[in-house]
């Protein structure tokens, strides 16, 4: 069996989310498992070349306009990933927009990657394509377009996106007027990518077994609840994990205590001997962020240290900003920094996650790996990876109605078991012998390989 893992970004190459972790650790974790595996992303222009090999070339045509396309491709500890190079979709610094919004030739970018996904997958000779969100959405109906004998298993890592577009962008990708119906791309007049992976691929996942329940309701369906209801029975949650080889288990509390010390000095927090809360997200609606805005000052009310680190709408960075000014308790650092992250995970005593809703969640994994405790609102990978009243991995603190109320009394939940050092040590210890890595994922993941190879 060979299997292409094609994804719109991948760590260490391209990162805006969760999505370029799992696009990294779940096909490494594949090939521990002896598969034959290799992935497939977009070359955007802020990549570095320098040790890839050119491997290939070829030429897609679209309304009588060629587009040309090189291959090129690295290899990193046994697993190749390849990259699509071609004008309209490697010539830009950021993958998906910029300040201004989204870029308005998505649909032609993504369309051309898509097309570039197949072509490679047959010179590959692949059985099976690993599609992931709408940026590779289409590869599963130009495959039944073309009658070609590769299955494909699609993972919605968040139905928020979708890949909506004008009408008009079916003519420019070659994509007939027949797939223009309820039941395939249509969407309140427009087209809708996503749907083209749920509709025609041979199984649907999405990354926790409650998420995948949550989005066949109208609260969390996103405008697509009846049209997953339709393929429901080839709908699996499979939970995400985290690669041990980036975020080990904490193995000495000394660095802990130490890592504590550092980011308080560098951030300049004034209640010194209090808990450290650290949130680490985008800075959008679905990350609870208004909730936050709504709680804040009297969450800095109480005895404790807050940091928040993010990047996203300015409206929340400018709010943060003057509340970082107002109160010796709180820091804001504007943007994202993986090392800076990796100290505060490993420098918090907890983590927040308040998210409106969250198809997995990855920080929380982290997190509890590195010795810190996670209070998170009771949503989706959210709910399924996180106990309070129940010994089961992981422990942790989780809300369940989102509003200031109910976040604010698990905050005080929390600052009491802070009190309780022997509860608080019990926990962390508990949570350091849990298994939070990408391996029981993989399993799961080679049984749906295995058996859609065998339909």
């Amino acid at each position: 069996m060979r299997v292409l893992f094609a994804s719109s970004e991948i760590f260490p190459y391209a990162k805006t989310g969760g999505l370029a972790d799992v696009a990294y650790s779940l096909p490494r974790a594949l090939y521990k498992q002896k598969l034959s595996i290799v992935k497939v992303m977009p070359l955007y222009a802020f990549i570095d070349t320098q040790d890839f090999t050119c491997v290939d070339n070829f030429t897609i045509t679209l309304e009588r306009v060629d587009y040309p396309v090189k291959i090129l491709q690295k290899s990193d500890k046994g697993v190749v990933t390849y990259f699509v190079k071609t004008d309209l979709l490697s010539q830009r610094e950021h993958p998906y927009g910029n300040a201004d919004g989204d870029y308005p030739d998505n649909a032609l970018r993504f369309g051309l990657f898509c097309m570039a996904i197949v072509e490679l997958a047959l010179r590959l000779g692949v059985d099976l394509i690993h599609l992931n969100d709408w940026h590779t959405a289409l590869v599963p109906l130009f495959i039944k377009k073309y009658d070609l004998k590769i299955k494909t298993l699609f993972t919605i890592h968040n139905l928020a996106y979708q890949g909506i577009f004008e009408k008009e962008v079916l003519e420019l990708l070659g994509i007939e007027e027949r797939y223009f119906t309820m039941d395939s791309l249509e969407f309140y007049g427009k087209v809708n990518f996503l749907k083209a992976g749920i509709a025609f691929s041979d199984t649907v996942t999405t990354v926790s077994h409650v998420y995948a329940k949550e989005i066949l309701s109208e609260e969390f369906g996103c405008g697509l609840a009846g049209f997953l209801r339709f393929y429901e029975k080839k709908l699996v949650g499979i939970l995400n994990g985290i690669d041990y080889e980036i975020f080990p288990p904490l193995d000495d509390f000394g660095k802990k205590q130490k890592a504590k010390k550092v980011i308080i000095q560098r951030f300049a927090l004034q209640k010194r001997s209090q808990p450290l809360f650290v949130m680490i997200s985008r800075l959008v609606e679905q990350k609870g962020v208004d909730l936050l805005e709504r709680s804040l000052e009297a969450l800095l009310l109480k005895e404790l240290n807050f940091l928040m680190i993010g990047e996203g709408e300015k409206r929340f960075s400018d709010f943060f900003r003057e509340m970082a000014a107002k109160y010796e308790n709180f820091a804001f650092f504007d943007g994202y920094k993986e090392s800076l992250s990796k100290e505060a995970y490993l420098a918090a005593d907890f983590l927040l996650m308040p998210s409106l809703f969250e198809p997995c969640g990855l920080n929380q994994f982290i997190a509890m790996n590195s010795g810190t405790v996670a209070l998170v609102h009771r949503v989706g990978g959210l709910a399924e990876s996180i106990h309070e009243k129940e010994e089961r991995c992981g422990r942790g603190i989780s809300y369940h109605q989102q509003n200031s109320r109910e976040f604010l009394f698990s905050v005080d939940r929390a600052l009491m078991l802070y009190k309780d050092k022997k509860q608080m040590q019990n926990i962390i210890s508990f949570n350091l012998e849990c298994d939070f890595s990408f391996d029981k994922s993989a399993k799961e993941y080679l049984k749906l390989y295995k058996a859609l190879l065998c339909s």
